[in-house]
């Protein structure tokens, strides 16, 4: 069998096996989540933009404490699970097939992988402490009454960029040091030389990503805009020879898709920021791995434009005394002009695939 035939046969069923084994993991969990009641114990009362939350809790303040946040476990742990399941096969059988699911391999996915892993235990940190209430163990209640005094109701903004910046900070020294890698790809001109200053670039790359978690708003927006940016870059590193890495993006895309199943309207759960910090720094990774920084923006054009509905709003208020939009983020702002909610999410969906295609086309155009 011809080996392109091979690699694509590996990428997709990884992709297969890994919504699969998702799939089957969700009974567990939901009933888990539901028996212990893990969902906020309290409903926002101001949004990102500071103003009272009017046009969100018309549509969701029922489902802000009825509704369980750790969906986002499913979109990590499935990986986490495959990655070491199928590296640990490789040492009891020489079956080809065995051998070729691996995709554990130091230059392609123990980066992406450790970030993934690091960053949704950090996400899995702050949605815990949103919503478990007073422990009734003495040890516990000591130890949570502690990380309320000083964390409060969840991980602060403030602690967040910093530790993400943290791990934007290893992510590029691994980049810089082990890798080698100094400059980025512009698609037509080829690489330009950053040097030393791929390092701040890189953080900062990975801070604007993650700027763009705000995403997860409505039943279904996130899990749909993730698949579809993780499949674009599955298919430029299974392009650019990258097979290990294009198998874990498709195994994202495997979980993310099984997650979807259950999220979408009405959601059995949501993504919460386990998921959302994971995928959004595992994303820059990706990008910076597969050479792809600068079509980025394009292919996660949906993270860009909700990120920019909230700045602008910020700024049109703090300089200009009124708003831009009747909400921040934007999915927000189209409810309030009377899409329901699963029209919103689902003209974002075609926005995000016909973006991640352009995207694909102008990386591969170099």
């Amino acid at each position: 069998m011809d080996s392109a035939v091979i690699n694509v046969l590996k990428v997709f069923s990884l992709g297969t096996i890994s919504f699969l084994v998702t799939f089957l993991f969700v009974p567990g969990l939901t009933h888990y989540m539901y028996k212990h009641k893990l969902w906020k114990n309290k409903v926002r009362k101001k949004a990102i933009d500071g103003e009272d939350l009017k046009i969100f809790t018309k549509f969701h303040s029922e489902n802000e404490t009825n509704i369980p946040r750790l969906g986002g476990l499913l979109v990590w742990i499935p990986p986490l699970f495959l990655a070491f399941l199928f590296l640990f096969l490789t040492y009891f059988s020489d079956n080809f097939w065995v051998q070729k699911l691996n995709f554990l391999s130091r230059d392609q996915t123990w980066l992406p992988l450790f970030t993934l892993v690091a960053a949704s235990l950090i996400g899995l940190v702050d949605d815990v402490l949103q919503i478990i209430e007073k422990p009734k163990n003495r040890p516990l209640k000591f130890l949570f009454r502690k990380m309320k005094r000083y964390i409060g109701g969840g991980l602060s903004l403030k602690y967040r960029i910093f530790l993400v910046t943290l791990i934007g900070a290893i992510g590029s020294w691994w980049f810089y040091v082990r890798l080698g890698r100094d400059s980025i790809f512009i698609p037509v001109y080829g690489d330009f030389y950053l040097g030393l200053f791929f390092i701040p670039f890189f953080i900062l790359v990975m801070l604007a990503t993650y700027s763009g978690s705000v995403i997860d708003g409505l039943d279904g927006l996130s899990g749909g805009t993730f698949g579809a940016i993780f499949a674009a870059f599955a298919f430029i590193a299974l392009e650019t020879g990258m097979i290990n890495l294009a198998g874990f993006c498709l195994v994202l895309v495997g979980s993310i898709l099984a997650f979807l199943w259950f999220n979408i309207p009405p959601a059995k759960f949501y993504m919460g920021e386990t998921g959302i910090l994971g995928l959004t720094t595992t994303l820059t990774v990706i990008a910076f791995l597969t050479e792809s920084v600068l079509v980025l923006p394009i292919i996660a054009i949906l993270l860009v434009v909700e990120s920019g509905s909230v700045i602008l709003q910020l700024l049109s208020k703090k300089l200009l005394r009124k708003k831009i939009f009747l909400a921040a983020p934007i999915h927000h702002h189209f409810e309030g002009k009377g899409w329901p909610n699963y029209k919103v999410t689902m003209r974002f969906w075609i926005v995000g695939v016909i973006a991640a295609i352009v995207g694909v086309t102008i990386r591969l155009m170099g």
